[in-house]
């Protein structure tokens, strides 16, 4: 985790694989989206970590979901917010209704975090950076991270959560078939939440990252030639761009997104 951005609390600063296969996830990803893989062994025995980067720069890292402790957790992406003081937030996630899914821990030269679950059953981590910022910013370039989204099955308790805890600022959209909010930190959206509907099926509450590509439906037919399971076929949000939702080989769930214009 070699990049120094600097990210504003409350903004969306990172993102980890946590996989059931690391090498297949390797594979996959660097075929689909032209990332590079560097491997590292991290401080304490923990094992390997692998960087994934875009433009030789880091956007995402991935690990593997092995040994006890893991047993029975799916492969799924993770979504790291920065804050200020992890410990702070921490306590005041709490008085909110959050779960602690696992206690602070600092990553040497790396920065400081904690596993939370939300109290609509969401799952995100806290990011206090150390010698790590954080992805670099790509400005929603192919292979970088451009948008986080909430499923939740009660929004709000969501919006009463995150607006408190964050501080973002919730604006609600009707968009037809759906009701969709952007959050807002100041003047910069930094995600949206929507809805689990009954028609979604059983879709448990997530933060779904999306990620940009040059070409939405080239990239559908690449994943799903490598294994990959399409959830959300291409289809258009008008002035934003034409997204998908894959599930990969491992079972975990990513958005692509064409961007309008770029």
């Amino acid at each position: 985790m070699g990049e120094t951005n600097f990210y504003a609390p409350g903004l969306f600063c990172w993102d980890e694989l946590r996989t059931r296969s690391a090498a297949a996830a390797k594979r996959f990803y660097t075929e689909l989206l032209g990332w590079t893989a560097v491997d590292q062994e991290m401080p304490g025995g923990m094992g390997t970590y692998t960087i994934l980067q875009a433009e030789g720069k880091d956007q995402a890292g991935l690990c593997e979901l092995s040994g006890p402790r893991f047993q029975g957790v799916p492969s799924h992406w993770m979504s790291f917010v920065a804050v200020a003081d992890a410990d702070a937030t921490t306590r005041r996630a709490l008085a909110l209704g959050a779960e602690v899914l696992r206690e602070a821990m600092d990553v040497p030269g790396v920065g400081r975090m904690v596993y939370l679950k939300d109290p609509t059953g969401a799952s995100f981590e806290l990011y206090q950076a150390g010698g790590h910022r954080g992805a670099a910013k790509l400005e929603g370039r192919p292979g970088s991270f451009c948008w986080h989204e909430l499923m939740t099955g009660d929004t709000k308790k969501a919006t009463d959560f995150y607006t408190a805890l964050f501080g973002w600022k919730a604006n609600f959209m009707n968009m037809g078939a759906m009701d969709y909010t952007t959050w807002m930190q100041g003047t910069e959206a930094v995600g949206g939440m929507m809805a689990i509907t009954r028609e979604m099926g059983p879709v448990p509450p997530n933060w779904l990252p999306y990620i940009a590509v040059g070409d939405c439906d080239g990239s559908v037919k690449r994943a799903r030639d490598m294994g990959a399971t399409v959830i959300v076929p291409p289809r258009d949000v008008p002035a934003v761009g034409r997204f998908a939702t894959l599930m990969d080989p491992s079972g975990a769930a990513i958005s692509i997104i064409q961007l309008a214009g770029a």
